[in-house]
C-alpha cells in the first residue's frame, strides 16, 4: 500500500522499555479511585501510553481539562458516520490523545486530524500513521497547553470498522462508547510530550469544509 508522504508513521517502540511499562502499569492498579500517574521513566509518555493500547484493554481520551470524573456522552461532528453520534470518543493510540490535550480551543477554530494502522509485514505487527493540522491563522502562534490524558476500560466501547484500500486492510483507531465512562486513571502531559508537534499542518477551514462536502472520502483534503 501507498502511504502519501504527509502521513506521518510512529517510531517503534523500545522492547526494553516494557518492564518498566508493566511496573508503572501494576502500580496504578493497586490505587484506588483516579490516580493521576507520576511518570519518572526515561521513555517519552506516548510510547508507554501506545504500550497501554497495545497489551492492555485500555483506550485513552485527550482533553485541556485535568477534572474530568465521568465522560458523558456528547452529539460530535464529523464527515464520517462513526463519528457523527453521541458517544464517549476514545483512542488505542498513545499518540493522537496528546495531541487533543494539548491543543489550546480558545485560540483554534478548526481541528483536521486521524489515525490509522496497517499491517507491518517487517515485524509482523503495525505500522501507524497519523494525519495533524489546525486552522492556519492559529498555527504560528504555538497554540498549544498542558493537558491530560485519561486512560479508560476499554469495555463498553465499540471499534470504528475497518476499510480496505488497495488491498489493504486499514484499521482505524478511533472507539465510541454510547454510555458514561470512568477514567481509571489519567497522565499529565504538556506541549513537548507530543512527538509530532513540529510537523503539525496549518489549513483554511473554509476549503476544507468545501472540498470535504464535495468528497467526504477525500482526507485530508489538502488538494482540490
Amino acid at each position: 500500500m501507498n502511504i502519501p508522504d504527509y502521513f506521518l508513521r510512529r517510531p517503534a517502540l523500545r522492547d526494553e522499555d516494557f518492564v518498566h511499562f508493566e511496573r508503572l502499569y501494576r502500580l496504578m492498579t493497586e490505587q484506588e479511585g483516579t490516580p493521576e500517574l507520576t511518570y519518572d521513566l526515561s521513555a517519552p509518555k506516548w510510547m508507554f501510553l501506545s504500550w497501554l493500547c497495545e497489551t492492555k484493554n485500555i483506550v485513552l481520551h485527550g482533553s485541556a481539562n485535568p477534572a474530568i470524573a465521568e465522560f458523558e456522552p456528547r452529539q460530535s461532528n464529523d464527515v464520517n458516520e462513526f463519528g457523527n453520534r453521541r458517544a464517549v470518543y476514545a483512542a488505542s493510540d498513545g499518540i493522537w490523545p496528546i495531541y487533543f490535550a494539548i491543543v489550546d480551543r480558545e485560540r483554534v477554530t478548526s481541528l483536521l486530524n486521524g489515525c490509522f494502522r496497517i499491517p507491518d509485514d517487517e515485524d509482523g505487527g503495525y505500522a501507524y500513521y497519523y494525519y495533524f493540522s489546525v486552522d492556519q491563522d492559529a498555527l504560528p502562534h504555538f497554540p498549544w497547553k498542558n493537558g491530560m490524558i485519561y486512560l479508560l476500560p476499554r469495555d463498553s466501547f465499540e471499534q470504528q470498522a475497518p476499510i480496505e484500500f488497495d488491498g489493504t486492510r486499514v484499521e482505524m483507531t478511533q472507539w465510541a462508547s454510547p454510555v458514561a465512562v470512568r477514567p481509571i486513571a489519567k497522565l499529565a502531559v504538556e506541549p513537548d510530550d507530543f512527538p509530532f508537534l513540529c510537523q503539525v499542518e496549518g489549513h483554511d477551514p473554509a476549503l476544507v469544509a468545501e472540498r470535504a462536502k464535495r468528497d467526504p472520502d477525500g482526507f485530508p483534503w489538502r488538494t482540490p
